[in-house]
């Protein structure tokens, strides 16, 4: 029987939720349009482990999001992560964002594209089927009006994240639906960490950094 704790802070939503088996036992987030990651992230953490009634001891693991999105709310999440896997001894799992993101949507036929603002025009954007196979990798693309072209002539192809506000506005395709006000969560994270952690697939807690897809400008840590 796997807990695992599971932290989301690629967006403004602060988000932490703990599972058991991959099922939501407890979520609490701060899904608004201002980054409280400092402030919220620790008093969150706590406050699942109170309400599900569980010490930090009693986890399996630690999962978190690792992009793409923020740089600073990135390293928040991964550096509490890491922090959290060193004084517990426990594993560290990676879910990556635009996956959990993807699994927010549940349609039966059609694509869907997880997507992310990247500033000015350009999006952090992947595209999923309805299995969630990743059909396109993740990339960071400036918008025009041909974007997912190929996937919008065949099929419904749904949009998710807040990176639609800007795409709505420039793609204009029957085939293509937009879902507004959607942001990463650690609700959908608790399957996707459970999944990974029955195989092992964990990761190095001393090397480990987010998955940032441009460059960070900045100093690498040392081990």
């Amino acid at each position: 029987m796997s807990y695992i704790l599971n932290i989301e802070t690629a967006t403004t939503n602060c988000s932490v939720s703990l599972s058991k088996e991959g099922e939501i036992l407890v979520l609490k987030e701060d899904y608004n349009s201002n980054f409280s990651h400092a402030e919220s992230l620790h008093l969150f953490i706590d406050d699942v482990f109170k309400e599900a009634n569980l010490k930090p001891q009693d986890i399996d693991a630690i999962a978190v999001s690792k992009g793409p999105g923020s740089y600073t709310g990135l390293r928040i999440g991964v550096s509490a992560a890491k922090g959290l896997c060193f004084s517990l001894d426990k594993p560290l799992i990676s879910v990556d964002t635009l996956e959990a993101l993807a699994h927010q949507m549940q349609i039966d036929s059609g694509c869907i594209v997880p997507m992310l603002d990247a500033r000015r025009m350009e999006v952090y954007a992947a595209v999923y089927d309805s299995q969630y196979k990743q059909i396109r990798a993740i990339q960071s693309q400036i918008l025009d009006e041909s974007s997912f072209k190929e996937y919008l002539e065949q099929d419904k192809v749904y949009f998710i994240g807040n990176g639609v506000e800007k795409t709505k506005e420039i793609i204009s395709h029957p085939n293509a639906v937009f879902i507004e006000n959607k942001l990463p969560s650690a609700k959908e994270m608790g399957k996707l960490a459970c999944a990974k952690y029955k195989i092992g697939d964990i990761e190095n807690v001393a090397y480990f950094e987010p998955f940032y897809l441009k460059d960070f400008i900045g100093t690498k840590a040392k081990v």
